[in-house]
């Protein structure tokens, strides 16, 4: 039987964002499941007409939600963008806002800068330094060095907003949200984008061993 969520993804940062974030809402919940298709990128499944229709980037990860029909959708609402993903899911699927805040508050603002950080600059720089690292088809050493030195700076950043807190958002040492889903599966590739510790960012490194420690977390990044 179908599940109400199924999620089209591959085993990339941007897809296990959102399995990250589904296995925290599953284990918090209870009710909430999902259907997983993993996509090969290899084979540019990802640009086939049938995949446009719900992503016209041609990207993944797509979320259909299935509960929720529409007529230009009957097989369920299609989402597209990793963190616009995070945000539909906790808007929708979060009654209790254990992974968001209050609607106006000034926590659902640092959360939303937090995203936008993440989503604008550390995956796409990121996302750079691992392809002119490991993927470019000759060696432009001007990239390497321009991507990892943008890391490098974006991790610096993280560590000034994590100073003195457990998580980037939230009361005292803050509480476990979507900011920091949307940017973990980048940051425990430090390695592959040329980092080769966390020494410098001590505050990061806490944060990361603390989510990499979580049965949510570890079940996430197994998908697909």
């Amino acid at each position: 039987m179908s599940k109400p969520l199924v999620l089209y993804t591959a085993g990339t940062p941007n897809g296990h964002k959102v399995s990250i974030l589904l296995e925290e809402l599953k284990a918090a919940y209870g009710n909430i499941d999902y259907d997983v298709e993993k996509i090969n990128l290899a084979a540019n499944v990802q640009k086939e007409p049938w995949f446009i229709a719900m992503n016209p980037n041609g990207r993944i990860p797509v979320l259909v939600d299935r509960s929720h029909t529409t007529a230009a959708h009957p097989n369920g609402f299609p989402v597209f963008e990793s963190a616009a993903i995070l945000l539909y899911l906790v808007q929708k699927y979060d009654k209790e806002g254990k992974f968001k805040f209050e609607s106006g508050s000034d926590e659902e603002s640092q959360m939303l800068q937090w995203i936008f950080f993440a989503h604008g600059g550390v995956g796409p720089m990121q996302g750079q330094s691992h392809h002119f690292r490991h993927y470019a088809p000759e060696d432009v050493p001007y990239g390497k060095k321009r991507y990892g030195d943008e890391v490098v700076r974006l991790y610096g950043v993280l560590d000034i907003g994590l100073q003195g807190r457990d998580y980037l958002v939230g009361p005292g040492a803050g509480k476990l949200s979507v900011a920091d889903v949307n940017v973990v599966p980048w940051v425990r590739l430090y390695k592959h984008a040329g980092v080769e510790t966390l020494d410098a960012f001590p505050n990061v490194k806490a944060w990361l061993d603390r989510l990499l420690e979580r049965e949510t977390v570890k079940a996430g990044i197994a998908v697909p």
